[in-house]
């Protein structure tokens, strides 16, 4: 089973995630932040990874402790679940386009942590929701999964889709990475011998 399950506690959050790598990308999102739990969705669903995740976090303050505190606790149930990464095909990459937008992300699920991120967002806010979190978000994905992460806006104006779309991106990306390489079966996929 590739599956893991991590809880998060400080004086700023409360945090359950639960992922099932080789689900159908079932989702229950329950942060309290309306946009981010949309955005979590399409995380799940279009990489084909379940997740369950629940934040009670201090959002009379703001949203920053949330985001970035999720980011960390899935990062980790990620890293759980890939055990020691044996079998998988290790690289993804996608260009997502949305209506005016594309955005571009290529992963490695390398074990070193690096986000290169070129996404400019028109707008400070999607409704009341910061657009620096979401570099935030994936910058402590990248860091507690163990995940080369490079993100780029190609071209787009409309801030809700260029969030969406790099989303999706790594979705799409993250599904490749992950899936068995059946070519390679039970083979760690570094010259290494360990990622």
């Amino acid at each position: 089973m590739r599956s893991a399950s991590i809880t998060r506690k400080t004086n700023e959050t409360d945090i359950t995630v639960m992922v099932d790598l080789d689900g159908t990308g079932t989702s229950d999102m329950a942060t309290g932040i309306g946009f981010f739990d949309h955005m979590l969705d399409q995380l799940a669903r279009h990489s084909l990874i379940d997740m369950k995740i629940s934040c009670a976090g201090d959002l009379q303050i703001d949203d920053h402790h949330s985001v970035e505190d999720v980011g960390i606790t899935l990062g980790q149930a990620l890293s759980q679940a890939l055990g020691d990464k044996r079998g998988i095909t290790r690289y993804g990459q996608c260009a997502l386009p949305m209506d005016d937008t594309l955005v571009q992300c290529a992963l490695d699920l390398s074990g070193r942590p690096w986000l290169g991120w070129n996404v400019e967002m028109p707008t400070s806010k999607i409704g009341t929701f910061d657009t620096e979190l979401v570099r935030e978000f994936f910058q402590a994905l990248s860091a507690h999964g163990g995940i080369t992460l490079h993100l780029d806006r190609v071209r787009g104006f409309n801030s809700h889709h260029i969030v969406e779309a790099a989303f999706k991106a790594v979705a799409r990306a993250l599904r490749q990475a992950v899936e068995p390489d059946v070519r390679r079966t039970g083979a760690v996929p570094s010259t290494k011998g360990t990622l």
